[in-house]
């Protein structure tokens, strides 16, 4: 097995920019907490991203999770993210952009290359999701690509969402 990324927390001052308005020592002690994805098994592919802080998704309710961490993996590779299977298949719980691809070059981004996620409780049987701090809520698998012999990119990143297309 070929090892390509090494996760990391974001520096505090990048953690704390998600949490506009709230105490200092309140963001201090969720980061603090804050632990890095791990495999839970030696077969498993995914490595679970934790939850920073206890979550309550109504049903229909949609919230945005700083996760607190960034991945440093090689070029030619990405980090997908997908909802933990069990929440997925037991309350409907939803990535809003289905599948979050983290590409190689977001590690260098002024925001530290931050992975943040949004879930939806798309529940059709009115349950509450709740994820208590330090719980799996979401997966990362590592996946190599290729690209077009005809691709002549050359462009760098430096932002999130959308930056690549601007």
């Amino acid at each position: 097995m070929r090892r390509i990324a090494k996760f990391h927390k974001v520096s505090f001052e990048q953690f704390q920019s998600a949490y506009e308005g709230v105490e200092r020592d309140l963001v201090e002690k969720i980061y603090e907490n804050i632990k890095l994805p791990r495999r839970a098994t030696a077969g498993s592919a995914g490595y679970d991203f934790y939850a920073p802080e206890d979550i309550k998704i109504l049903p229909g309710e949609i919230v945005k999770i700083a996760t607190g961490i960034r991945v440093e993996m090689e070029p030619e590779w990405v980090l997908k993210c997908y909802p933990r299977s069990g929440l997925g298949f037991k309350y409907r719980l939803q990535l809003n952009n289905t599948v979050g691809i983290i590409d190689s070059d977001y590690f260098y981004s002024d925001n530290e290359g931050h992975i943040f996620a949004k879930l939806t409780n798309d529940t059709k049987d009115g349950k509450t999701v709740e994820i208590k701090a330090g719980t799996g809520f979401m997966q990362g698998i590592f996946v190599e690509y290729g690209i077009t012999m005809d691709d002549d990119v050359t462009e760098e990143r430096n932002g999130g969402f959308g930056s690549t297309t601007k």
